[in-house]
């Protein structure tokens, strides 16, 4: 063991040194900032431009339009369609609609025309409807003698509150089960990302050793079952490491990018103040949501999305670890081979979304207990308080996976790290498996 621990130091050593390593740490969560701005500038960036638009109503409905916006400018007039296309094209209008005659409240359909020779903004589209439809139906109300106070009565919403049944299961809320959905669905992302970009690096790792043959050295002073383990054990604690460093910049570079944009809470107040005029937020149903966070068992989901990702960690790093060492001379042969670990993972990941879906499903528990899929899918399934005896029976088959695959990768990894020339076929991975 020893030796298994200085080969896991090096591994880790070598790789939280480097450069490369230091930079992306150090520089990843400063790209994503920077990011992130640049998307929120692009999407709140409306334009300065103000749509001229020569409104010619011969609907006799009289629709009510505004007279000005940020982003049009209507101009009523009675002038005939020749004369208002002519100031079109002198530049005087940016778009022409024409609302013909209406048939009468019988008519579930009612078409307008927009003229202009560019292609109408979605926006603008979206807009006018807007404008129409609230327009039509007050015509309506009007023709058929309603009144609309009595019409907005008839609007309901409805609310649906579970209550269990026993009286040793908690009480849920509407929004427990969103809530599980959405926290369950980040967890299986996070941890694909994870097992997925660390276990090829485990695999490149292997590959660039055995190409420069380096490998040869060091397997003179230790077997190759505690060569493959220190590696697979060294990257993943690099990877913890790097994420445990994200954890602690991103929030010290989101609050010194809030300091120098001169961003204080005072405005943030304001802003949200602002918007919550124009799209009022129920504060109950907020407070509703907070508790429902709350109230999550955090420390029996935090302490198993460990446990299932050093499961899932150890299944597909000694998998990608056996590919590596089965590569040839170049380092792109193992790209062809890593089809045998995508394949489990990317199915993992489609069987997760139906298991958050329908987390009662025969799939969902079949998935929650196969250990290629059960690392993804079993984290995501934690928020909607799965039984203990399927959590401890996902582990038991999980660990006991994980121990087989460390034991075929280890055989495949003693043949195929030493041969040299082409790549290892199928046929020959299972003879080094089966035969040693």
């Amino acid at each position: 063991m020893n030796k298994l621990g200085l080969i896991i130091a090096r591994e880790y050593l070598t790789k939280v040194k480097n450069k490369n390593f230091i930079f992306t740490t150090l520089l990843t969560p400063l790209g994503f900032l920077i990011f992130f701005i640049v998307i929120g500038v692009i999407f709140s960036y409306e334009g300065s431009k103000t749509y001229r638009i020569a409104l010619l109503d011969k609907s006799e409905m009289n629709i009510k339009f505004p007279d000005s916006t940020k982003k049009f400018s209507f101009i009523k007039t009675t002038e005939p369609i020749e004369q208002l296309k002519l100031k079109y094209k002198n530049g005087e209008l940016d778009g022409i609609l024409v609302l013909p005659k209406f048939a009468g409240v019988d008519v579930n359909a009612y078409t307008v025309y927009y003229h202009s020779d560019k292609a109408m903004d979605i926006e603008i589209e979206s807009s006018l409807e807007k404008y129409l439809q609230d327009g039509v139906r007050n015509y309506k109300i009007q023709l058929m003698n309603l009144q609309s106070e009595q019409l907005d009565k008839l609007k309901t919403d409805i609310a649906i509150d579970p209550e269990p049944v026993s009286e040793t299961e908690k009480d849920r809320s509407s929004y427990t089960g969103k809530i599980a959905t959405m926290l369950g669905g980040i967890m299986g992302y996070v941890i694909f990302f994870i097992i997925f970009l660390y276990g090829a690096s485990v695999m490149r790792s292997v590959a660039d050793e055995k190409v420069s043959r380096i490998v040869e050295v060091i397997i003179s002073s230790a077997r190759p079952v505690e060569l493959m383990l220190g590696k697979v054990i060294g990257v993943g604690l690099v990877g913890l490491t790097q994420i445990v460093i994200w954890l602690v910049l991103i929030p010290l570079i989101y609050f010194l990018g809030m300091s120098i944009a001169g961003i204080d809470t005072q405005q943030l107040q304001e802003v949200s103040q602002t918007m919550g005029q124009q799209a009022p937020v129920d504060t109950d149903e907020l407070a509703q949501i907070i508790r429902e966070v709350g109230a999550m068992n955090w420390w029996r989901i935090s302490v198993l999305f460990v446990f299932y990702f050093v499961g899932g960690y150890f299944i597909y790093a000694s998998m990608f670890a056996a590919i590596g060492a089965a590569s040839g001379d170049d380092i792109n042969d193992a790209q062809s081979l890593t089809i045998i670990v995508t394949i489990p993972i990317l199915l993992a990941m489609y069987v997760m979304f139906q298991a958050i879906r329908l987390p009662d499903s025969s799939l969902a528990m079949f998935a929650s207990l196969f250990p290629f899929f059960s690392p993804i899918v079993m984290p995501a399934m934690l928020a909607f308080d799965p039984p203990w005896w399927q959590i401890g029976l996902s582990l038991i088959l999980l660990f006991a996976f994980s121990y087989f695959m460390i034991w075929v990768a280890a055989r495949i990894y003693r043949t195929g790290i030493l041969m040299y020339g082409k790549k290892a076929s199928i046929k020959e991975l299972g003879k080094w498996i089966w035969k040693g």
